[in-house]
Parts: structure tokens; C-alpha cells; sequence
């Protein structure tokens, strides 16, 4: 965060390892925009709903973290779908 005082500045996400956060951007832009249908969702609701391109972005970068701990927990490839053993 960048406040002082009164004054509420914008937050910057600069924590955690650059070149992982760099290359979840660069796969959620294409993603959220065309090819993944969770993602496309994601973002037109997000963007639908007044948040800036930029954080609707963000917001689809931590979802695709989540799909990718998801598959390396499962150790399964990944699937639109949900595992058919997957309590709902």
C-alpha cells in the first residue's frame, strides 16, 4: 500500500518470486479473454461490476494459481470439468 497521512494510495503486489507472478500475468491475459471459459466468466463479471482491466486481470491471475495447485495436488492433468470424485 502506499498511504499517508489522509491520503490512500494505490497497492502494488511486489512480494513472492517475480518470474512465477510475471508468468501467471502472461497466461491469465489470453486466458481470461478467450480460452479458459472459468476465467472468461471470472473476468467479464469483474469488469461487468466496475473493476478496472488491471485488477479483473489480478483477480484471474490468483484463480489461475488456484487451477494450477489444484491440478499439481491432485496430479491429474487438467480438465474443464470437476473430478467425478470431487465432493461438492
Amino acid at each position: 500500500d502506499d498511504d499517508s497521512g489522509e491520503r490512500t494510495g494505490e497497492r502494488h503486489i511486489a512480494g513472492g518470486r517475480s518470474r512465477v507472478r510475471r508468468a501467471l500475468f502472461n497466461a491469465a491475459l489470453p486466458a481470461s479473454q478467450r480460452w479458459n471459459t472459468a476465467l472468461v466468466a471470472l473476468y467479464g463479471r469483474l469488469t461487468n461490476n466496475g473493476k478496472a482491466h488491471r485488477k479483473a486481470i489480478i483477480a484471474c491471475v490468483r484463480k489461475l494459481l488456484i487451477f494450477a495447485n489444484a491440478v499439481v495436488e491432485r496430479g491429474t492433468p487438467w480438465s474443464e470439468a470437476p473430478p467425478a470424485n470431487h465432493a461438492a
